[in-house]
């Protein structure tokens, strides 16, 4: 099996637990070939996992990220998975900036907080 990796290959390679690999596998994002009680992945599995590890970087749920990857199944030429893409990207960005502005306005109070108590601080000094 040149090129197909074993079960501890792959979670060294993508830097996961066995628990997290188990769990892609029991949620249907991943189909490893078995040999008795081995599991070898191949070359579609290790994309697989290379986009689920992207999705889940960007903050994309796990079932998001499977049906986006059930897509590309039912149109091999990939339009309605791009478009879906395109779709999910544009709501996560959204998301995301909505928390770069609470993370933002956070930042702020805290800081101005911690500026008024140093203020008190040295006054009082």
């Amino acid at each position: 099996m040149p090129d197909k990796i074993d079960f501890k290959a792959m979670c060294a390679k993508f830097d996961v637990t066995p628990r997290t690999l188990r769990h892609y596998e029991y949620i249907e994002l991943l189909f490893p070939e078995r040999v008795g009680r081995a599991r070898f992945y191949g070359p579609r599995d290790i994309a697989r996992m290379t986009l689920i590890m992207r999705g889940r970087k960007f903050g994309f749920s796990l079932e998001e990220i499977r049906q986006w990857l059930e897509l590309y199944d039912a149109d091999p030429e990939g339009r309605t998975q791009m478009q879906a893409w395109i779709e999910l990207a544009n709501g996560q960005l959204d998301e995301l900036a909505e928390r770069r502005r609470d993370l933002d306005e956070a930042i702020a109070e805290l800081t101005r907080l911690r500026d008024r108590v140093q203020s008190e601080l040295t006054t009082k000094a």
